[in-house]
C-alpha cells in the first residue's frame, strides 16, 4: 500500500539526511504473470497500483523485442544534450554516469549507489572539492575501456559549447572552469580547470563554492563517458558510445532508434540494470491514442514519454477492472503549470499575471490529466513529492477552485486592461492533455475579456527553438506557455534551479520561460545549496518556493499523477520514484 505525503515526505527527508550511503536491494516483491500476451489485459495476480510498492511480473527470463512508442522525438539522444524526465531514464540503458540511483519502488529507489564510480564523492573539508574513483574494467561497445579524461570530456562539452543547448548546464555555473570556453573552440583539454584527471582512474571536480548535493549533480547522464576521438558534435547523437547493456543498431532521426545488446557490458560492475531483451525498438511521431490503443492489444509494450494514457484510454481502464488490475497510477516529480513571461507585454506588469491566476478555472484544467486521478490541484511551484513543500495558496480562487472573476477584474483594472487583452497561448501541439489544457485555460481566460490564441509547436524542439528561445518568444507573443517540470533530483533545488535562476536564462534551451531574474531568488538558491544542515537548507526552498510565487509568474495546475498501463507481456515491471515511470533498465518482455 502507497504510503501518505506526509509519510513519504518524511522517509525522503531521511533519505537526503543520510547523504549518499549505498543501500543493499532490489526492486522486490510481486508475483508472476501468467496473462495471455496478446490480450494485454489483467494479469492473474496483480492488482491495480501494484507497480508503485513492487516488482510486477518478475522475470530473467532473456530474449525477445522490447517494443517502445512515443508521440513526437527526444530533444537528443545525445546523454549530455537532453533534459526530458523520460529520456534520462531511457538513457540509462546505454550511458553510465558517475552515480545513479537504487533499482527499488518507493523511497529506496530516491537513494544514490555508484555507477561508474566505485563510491560516493569524498568532499573536500571546504566542500569545495569533489572526487571519485572510477571502476576499473568498465568498457565501451568497442572494446576500449573508460578512462578519467573521458567523463572529464563529457562535462566539457555537455556544458561549456555553444552547440550543445538543450540539457542543463549546472557544471558550467558551479564549476572553477577559468573562463574555459569549451573544447570545440579550445582541443586541449588541460586547458579546463573545473575538472582534473590526476589518474586514469580519478575525476577531480574543483568548484567555485561548497555544493551539498552534488553526488545527486553527477547521476545526471552528462556525467556518462565520452571518449574526445568519437565525439561528432551534434550528430554524436547518432552512434552514442555506449557503457550500458545495450548500444545502438540504427537510428533514424525522428523516425526510430533500434539497440541491440553490447557484448562488453559487464554486469558485474553493473547492479542497477538488466539485459533482457535481445533489441529494443522506439518508433518516434506516433499519435498519441493509437500508442494506447496498441499498449491495450500488447502490440507494445511501453508509451516512452511516461506522461500516462490518453482519456479515451483512460475511460477503457478505469472501467474495466481487469484492465484498471494491470495500470498504476503513481505520483510523478511532475508539477503541470503555466509560466507567463516578464518579458512579453502585458505580462510585465504584475497585476496582469494576476488576473491570470485568478481567472483559471483549476477544475477544467485539471481535467485533462484526468480529474482527481490525474494530480491534486496546485498552487505553487514545488510539489508535494519535493523535499523542503509547505502548502500555501497566494491566489485562492475560490472554494470550487473554478476562479475568481471578481478579483481578476480587479487585477486587470490594476493592470490598465479593464476590459481584457490578447495573448497568444503556447503548447507541445503533440501532447493531447497539455493542448486541452491550454483550451480550458483559453476558455477561463475569455470570461474576462482575456482572448488568447492557441500557438502548437513540436515538443522535439520546443526548448531549443520555440518557448525555450527568447527571442522566439518575445517576437510572437507567446505570453503564456504551458509547460511541466519534474526534479533533476529529489530536493527543493533539484526542482526549482533550472527554471527559477535567472543566471540560467539561455537564448536557446532555456526552461525559465518566465525570465524572472530575481536576486533574492538568485541568493536564497546559492545560500541554500551551501548549506550543509538538512532542515535549514529545506526551509530556504521554501522561501525561494514563495518568493517565485509572489511573481504570479508561475501558475500550477495539477501536481501530477498518470495512469500508465502495463501489458501483460511487458515483465519487471515497477515504477522508478526517481523518474516517476517504469524502469526502462529493468523492463523484460514474455516470449510467445
Amino acid at each position: 500500500m502507497r504510503k501518505t505525503k506526509a509519510l513519504a515526505l518524511a522517509a525522503l527527508g531521511t533519505t537526503l539526511s543520510m547523504g549518499l550511503a549505498a543501500c543493499g536491494g532490489t526492486a522486490g516483491g510481486g508475483g508472476n504473470n501468467t496473462g495471455s500476451g496478446n490480450q494485454g489485459t489483467g494479469a492473474s495476480g496483480t492488482a491495480f497500483n501494484d507497480a508503485y510498492t513492487k516488482l510486477v511480473n518478475a522475470s530473467d527470463a532473456k530474449g525477445g523485442t522490447l517494443k517502445f512508442a512515443l508521440t513526437d522525438e527526444p530533444d537528443s539522444t545525445d546523454p549530455g544534450n537532453t533534459y526530458y524526465a523520460w529520456n534520462w531514464n531511457f538513457s540509462r540503458l546505454y550511458a553510465r554516469p558517475l552515480m545513479t540511483y537504487q533499482p527499488a519502488p518507493g523511497e529506496e529507489g530516491l537513494k544514490l549507489v555508484p555507477d561508474l564510480a566505485e563510491g560516493p564523492g569524498q568532499a573536500s573539508e571546504d566542500g569545495k572539492t569533489w572526487t571519485y574513483k572510477l571502476k576499473k574494467g568498465i568498457k565501451y561497445d568497442d572494446g576500449t575501456e573508460v578512462k578519467a579524461a573521458d567523463v572529464k570530456y563529457a562535462i566539457a562539452r555537455s556544458n561549456f559549447t555553444s552547440e550543445l543547448t538543450d540539457g542543463p548546464k549546472y557544471f558550467a555555473q558551479y564549476l572553477d572552469a577559468e573562463g574555459y570556453k569549451g573544447p570545440y573552440k579550445d582541443k586541449n583539454l588541460d586547458d579546463f580547470k573545473g575538472v582534473e584527471t590526476p589518474d586514469d582512474y580519478t575525476v577531480v571536480f574543483k568548484l567555485k563554492a561548497p555544493f551539498s548535493e552534488f553526488d545527486f549533480l553527477v547521476a545526471n547522464p552528462q556525467s556518462a563517458p565520452v571518449p574526445q576521438a568519437k565525439d561528432t558534435g551534434l550528430d554524436y547523437e547518432k552512434n552514442v558510445a555506449s557503457t550500458g547493456p545495450y548500444k545502438f543498431e540504427s537510428y533514424e532521426v525522428g523516425k526510430q532508434l533500434t539497440l541491440v545488446k553490447n557484448e562488453n557490458w559487464d554486469p558485474s560492475t553493473d547492479t542497477t540494470r538488466k539485459q533482457l531483451p535481445d533489441r529494443i525498438e522506439v518508433q518516434y511521431k506516433q499519435n498519441a491514442d493509437d500508442i494506447d490503443q496498441r499498449l491495450l492489444n500488447g502490440q507494445i509494450h511501453v508509451d516512452l514519454g511516461g506522461t500516462g494514457v490518453q482519456p479515451a484510454a483512460r475511460a477503457k481502464i478505469v472501467g474495466n477492472p481487469q484492465l484498471k488490475n494491470s495500470s498504476d497510477n503513481p505520483y510523478t516529480p511532475f508539477n503541470r503549470y503555466a509560466m507567463m513571461s516578464t518579458k512579453v507585454k502585458p505580462f510585465d506588469n504584475i497585476e496582469c499575471r494576476k488576473a491570470v491566476q485568478y481567472a483559471t478555472d483549476k477544475v477544467a484544467t485539471q481535467a485533462p490529466w484526468g480529474g482527481p486521478l490525474g494530480g491534486d490541484i496546485g498552487t505553487t511551484a514545488m510539489t508535494p513529492t519535493t523535499v523542503g513543500y509547505k502548502p500555501f495558496d497566494l491566489y485562492p480562487n475560490g472554494q470550487d477552485h473554478k476562479g475568481d472573476l471578481a478579483k481578476a477584474k480587479e487585477s486587470l483594472t490594476a493592470c490598465g486592461q479593464p476590459n481584457g487583452f490578447e495573448t497568444n497561448i503556447a503548447v507541445r501541439g503533440d501532447r493531447v492533455k497539455e493542448v486541452q489544457v491550454a483550451e480550458a485555460l483559453q476558455a477561463s481566460l475569455d470570461r474576462v475579456g482575456i482572448k488568447a490564441t492557441i500557438k502548437k509547436y513540436p515538443s522535439g524542439d520546443w526548448s531549443s527553438q520555440y518557448a525555450g528561445k527568447p527571442d522566439f518568444v518575445h517576437k510572437n507573443n507567446l505570453g503564456i506557455m504551458i509547460a511541466g517540470w519534474g526534479s533533476d533530483w529529489p530536493s527543493g533545488f533539484g526542482f526549482l534551479s533550472q527554471i527559477v535562476d535567472g543566471r540560467f536564462i539561455k537564448d536557446s534551451g532555456n526552461y525559465n520561460m518566465m525570465e524572472l531574474d530575481d536576486p533574492t531568488v538568485n541568493e536564497l538558491l546559492d545560500k541554500g545549496i551551501q548549506t550543509t544542515d538538512t532542515a535549514a537548507r529545506n526551509e530556504i526552498w521554501t522561501q525561494v518556493d514563495k518568493k517565485v510565487m509572489e511573481s504570479a509568474a508561475f501558475m500550477s495546475f495539477v501536481y501530477e499523477k498518470t495512469l500508465l498501463f502495463r501489458p501483460s507481456n511487458l515483465t519487471n515491471v515497477y515504477v522508478h520514484p526517481a523518474y516517476g515511470m517504469y524502469d526502462y533498465t529493468w523492463l523484460g518482455v514474455k516470449q510467445q
